[in-house]
Order: structure tokens, then C-alpha cells, then sequence
């Protein structure tokens, strides 16, 4: 509509172009006129208005020159909240979401993940794909069987019995009267809290 309209205009010629601008400009002040009178303190915008100077902002470059009952930025608002709800409205036409699997696929799931516990959710998706059936990974993940395993020791029970096996191992520095800088490894025995390995040296790599 945008292209035919100017395509028109300039068929029409100049003069005929300036004269529909200057109407153009009598009918934008007209109907910004009427929104003050129908409103008692400030403007009351409705449908009609936002739909009128959206469309003035997409066919007549002066339209920022005569408006004056809301910023030009509002009627650029106006325009996105509008091209969004358009695509909101055709993305909701269908049921959202994925289509929801079938009881039986959901069941194959199952049989197949409880059959063969050690099969990850790729190796039933292929197995699947096989019998023709085209699933997502999410969905294998959702509703295959994961073989139970026993729950890890806290790590109160952990220390309960490795504690005799377990060191700890700092590492710091020591400075000298001389200025230079000694690198100390230390391992400590955490069931004695006893040191039984450390050593000093002027590298800390060697």
C-alpha cells in the first residue's frame, strides 16, 4: 500500500502532492482538536486515534510536524505494540507447545529403557527411528526408565571412614631477612594432625 500510494504521487505531479499534505495537515489538526474536547484534563486515546496516526507516521513525512497531544515516540509505540500483537495473535491460532506423544510411544519408552537399562536416551531415539517413529531427545528423556542407583555417602560418612587415609596438602611462603621469598609445601595427616612431609625451596616449581 506504501509503494502505490507514492507510486501515485508521483504520477499525480507536485502541486497536487502539496495540496493533499496541506488537507492531510487540516484533518490531523482536526482530529487532535477533537481528542481535546472529548477529554476534560488529559487526552483520551483510543483505537481509532492510534490506528489514524500510525498510519499518518508510515504515508506523510510532516507528521511530526503537527503533532502535539503526545510525543512522536508514543505513536512509534504504538505501531510496535501493535505489529506485536499481529504475530501474537497468529502464533496462538494452533495449540501451543509441542504435539504431546502418543501413549503408545511413550509406553516403547519405557519397555525399551527397562529392557536394557545401560541404552541412553540417543541409542533409543535410533533404535526408534528404525520403526519409523521420530521422537525428540527431550521427550526419551522424559519418559524412559533410569535404572535406580544407591544415593552417594554424606560427607560426614565419607570422612567416618577414610578419615585415616585422607591429608591435606597447603602450600605458603616465607619471607627472609635477606629479602628473598622460600616456598614451603606442607602435607598434614588429618587423623593425627600431624605433619608428615614438607619442604623448603627458592623455586616453586622444583
Amino acid at each position: 500500500m506504501y509503494a502505490v500510494f507514492h507510486a501515485l504521487l508521483s504520477v499525480i505531479g507536485t502541486g497536487f502532492r502539496s495540496r493533499l499534505s496541506l488537507q492531510m495537515e487540516v484533518v490531523a489538526l482536526r482530529h487532535q482538536l477533537s481528542v481535546y474536547q472529548r477529554s476534560s484534563k488529559r487526552p483520551r486515546i483510543q483505537a481509532g486515534d492510534r490506528a489514524l496516526w500510525a498510519w499518518f507516521s508510515r504515508h506523510w513525512s510532516r507528521w511530526r510536524d503537527v503533532l502535539t497531544f503526545v510525543q512522536p515516540a508514543t505513536v512509534l509505540a504504538w505501531q510496535r505494540r501493535r505489529f506485536r500483537r499481529h504475530w501474537a495473535g497468529l502464533s496462538q491460532q494452533g495449540a501451543p507447545g509441542r504435539p504431546a506423544s502418543s501413549g503408545e510411544v511413550r509406553e516403547l519408552i519405557r519397555k525399551m529403557s527397562r529392557a536394557s537399562p545401560g541404552w541412553g536416551s540417543p541409542r533409543i531415539m535410533g533404535e526408534l527411528g528404525k520403526l519409523g517413529i521420530e521422537v525428540a531427545k527431550s521427550t526419551v528423556e522424559k519418559y524412559r526408565i533410569r535404572p535406580h542407583k544407591a544415593p552417594s555417602p554424606p560427607w560426614r560418612a565419607f570422612l567416618k571412614h577414610h578419615l585415616t587415609e585422607c591429608v591435606s596438602i597447603d602450600f605458603f611462603t616465607v619471607p627472609t631477612i635477606n629479602f628473598k621469598v622460600l616456598f614451603v609445601p606442607v602435607v598434614l595427616l588429618h587423623h593425627r594432625r600431624k605433619v608428615i612431609h614438607f619442604n623448603v625451596t627458592g623455586n616453586p616449581t622444583a
